[in-house]
């Protein structure tokens, strides 16, 4: 090395290789479910440059040139496909913005967190954030995204008791807004309520997540996760009508929301197939947003 800026140079190349190799390793460790993070930040990539007024994410951005290059080279995903991730996004920044605006003093919960950067999107400058997921995939977003000063990660399985049990360790009292993004498709309808049962028992908590219906699913099945590369995810959860799921819950849950998944969505400029989905997917209630009081 002839000189400090050759040396330095060196260095930082070695480094970003280290870090590529790392990336490499913890990816390998992902399985089929887990595996499916990268499919929404690849949505919140193309929203942002491309549909800015559906959605905005410049921490998306900042991350892009971290993703593994592969994923972004092999990505051969529809416009449709690619906003139906992004949209997720927005809809959540929605409800939890609203929650946040009503209970200044509440608390967001991201399960399934994945490599989610909502809190850079809707942080208010004082609330506390905790996004949970599974050690592995835990891991990986923190090499990404470090925790952010009021965010905290916990890894552990979303359906024990463990984080909700820590979180109410640091706030006894305080009002929950639990978001669940792309998560309860993939697990049994009973596990899902069992989990919602559970909440029930730790004082005041509203829970926001997006739900197919049975002939969504189906259609998810064949065409959505086949084009995102996820074909062998296997989907069980679905919802026709919330009330039915509030009154399998019992305990009082009540529902808050339950809207169409594209309804408050921008459609003009959107490729004519987008728009065309969107609607059937809308008209028929085949994916929806909903909210629960437990």
């Amino acid at each position: 090395m002839d000189t400090l800026e050759e040396a330095f140079g060196f260095h930082t190349r070695a480094v970003m290789m280290m870090l590529e190799n790392r990336r490499d390793v913890v990816m390998s460790k992902l399985g089929v479910v887990e595996d499916t993070l990268f499919v929404p930040m690849l949505g919140r990539i193309y929203a942002s440059e491309h549909c800015q007024r559906i959605l905005y994410d410049q921490k998306a951005l900042e991350l892009k040139e971290n993703l593994p290059s592969d994923l972004l080279k092999s990505n051969d995903q529809s416009q449709y496909t690619l906003l139906a991730s992004a949209v997720r996004s927005a809809n959540m920044d929605r409800f939890i913005r609203a929650f946040l605006e009503r209970r200044p003093d509440g608390i967001i919960v991201q399960l399934g967190c994945g490599l989610e950067t909502t809190y850079y999107r809707c942080d208010n400058g004082h609330t506390r954030w905790y996004a949970v997921d599974l050690p592995r995939v835990v891991e990986y977003r923190r090499e990404l995204l470090p925790e952010p000063e009021r965010e905290t990660y916990l890894a552990g399985d979303a359906f024990s008791e463990d984080w909700i049990r820590r979180i109410r360790a640091d706030v006894p009292d305080a009002p929950i807004l639990v978001t669940a993004g792309g998560l309860f498709h993939y697990f049994e309808e009973s596990k899902i309520v069992g989990l919602f049962q559970m909440l029930q028992q730790f004082g005041k908590i509203q829970l926001v997540f997006d739900a197919v219906s049975k002939s969504g699913m189906s259609m998810m099945r064949k065409r959505y996760m086949k084009q995102v590369g996820h074909a062998d995810a296997r989907m069980f959860f679905y919802v026709d009508l919330a009330a039915e799921l509030a009154g399998k819950i019992g305990g009082g849950a009540e529902v808050l929301v339950q809207e169409p998944y594209y309804c408050h969505i921008r459609k003009d400029g959107l490729q004519f197939f987008t728009k065309v989905s969107m609607a059937v997917s809308d008209r028929w209630c085949m994916v929806k947003m909903i909210q629960l009081k437990l």
